[in-house]
């Protein structure tokens, strides 16, 4: 054990230093949640996380956007077809 030479207290060897406040899993959530694919880089320099987790996360989150990015432009089309019926129908 490691004593502090001012208050005599222990110091723990295998103590990991704290984390900073925006890798923590809540805000790690909360980034993705807000600005999708844009908090990858919170998730690579996240210290806490194996490269594994990385990887698998990095891999969902692209497939996610890819997918949301279909899902617009399928309601973007189905949007214009009905404007154009409802033109057409006379309103």
């Amino acid at each position: 054990m490691i004593k502090c030479p001012f208050c005599g207290k222990d110091f723990d060897e295998k103590a990991q230093p704290k984390v900073k406040w925006y890798f923590t899993t809540y805000w790690v959530v909360i980034a993705f949640l807000g600005v999708g694919p844009l908090a990858l880089p919170l998730i690579w320099y996240n210290p806490r996380y194996k490269p594994m987790t990385k990887w698998i996360v990095s891999v969902v989150a692209i497939i996610v956007t890819i997918w949301l990015c279909i899902k617009s432009i399928d309601l973007y089309q189905s949007l214009m077809k009905q404007m154009g019926d409802l033109q057409n129908s006379g309103f």
